[in-house]
């Protein structure tokens, strides 16, 4: 409504404010014949105007020496609406007034009203550009991403295949039993459907030999992105930056890239 009236009151100003008729002669003027009409009063309404749609477009509200730019623009409407009314009142004979200041009324009057109304009415306040989303910040360490393993596209979890820093359960025996012997330690099968990732881990954890030796080949420190290449159960094979692999046995916490 503000923009629609400002650009009425610009095509007013290039109108016949007056006509005036006398000894059979009649002539008139327009705005522009006094810069005190053209850039005073038609161009402060459209200068106020356009501050009221500034501040609009802007995120946040603006000031310039102090003043908002969206009251500083209601107060050029209101006051070209007020000297417009008056102008139009006090027209002295034999003038007569014509179609710029009688349209230039109507402008500024509109102009004025919508941006008083602007707090007021709901309708007219969202903003004319809406903010683009921001981008969503990672999860710190430690935080499981929405969603489940494998986020995102996510997968459902495989018959026998077991979550990351998942325990595997161990059997129970019936009352009175022996012990069962430890079997021999038995490679774990990598996964089927897995994908490489990045991942880091939320405080420092050794990397194990693949062959299944118990000394550590490196150590896993927050803060450095890793490349899991493989899942076998519960763990991971790793490969870190200089290019070596091994087995990383706690894989609770971490974090995917």
């Amino acid at each position: 409504m503000v923009i629609g009236a400002a650009v009425l009151l610009f095509i007013a100003s290039f109108l016949k404010l007056y006509s005036y008729s006398y000894s059979g002669y009649s002539s008139h003027v327009s705005a522009w014949d006094s810069l005190s009409e053209g850039l005073g009063i038609y161009m402060g309404g459209v200068i106020g105007a356009a501050l009221i749609v500034v501040n609009r477009c802007l995120p946040q509200p603006r000031k310039v020496l102090g003043l908002d730019l969206g009251a500083t623009g209601v107060a050029f409407t209101v006051l070209v609406a007020w000297i417009q009314f008056w102008s139009l009142v006090d027209v002295s004979e034999p003038a007569s007034a014509a179609a710029g200041l009688i349209l230039g009324f109507i402008a500024a009057l509109v102009m004025a009203a919508a941006a008083v109304a602007t707090p007021l009415v709901p309708a007219l306040q969202p903003a004319l550009i809406t903010a683009s989303p921001r981008p969503v910040a990672p999860a710190p360490y430690g935080a499981q991403p929405p969603g489940g393993y494998g986020y995102p596209g996510a997968q459902p979890a495989q018959p026998g295949q077991q979550p990351y820093g998942a325990q595997p359960s161990q059997p129970t025996q019936p009352f009175g039993g022996q012990p069962s012997q430890p079997s021999a330690p038995q490679t774990q099968q990598p996964a089927q459907d897995f994908s490489p990732f990045w991942f880091a881990v939320p405080a420092a954890r050794p990397l194990f030999p693949e062959g299944g030796g118990q000394t550590p080949i490196a150590e896993l420190a927050p803060g450095t992105w890793y490349l899991a290449v493989e899942q076998r159960g519960a763990t991971l094979v790793a490969q870190t930056q200089d290019g070596r692999r091994g087995v990383l046995q706690d894989t609770s916490g971490i974090q995917r890239g």
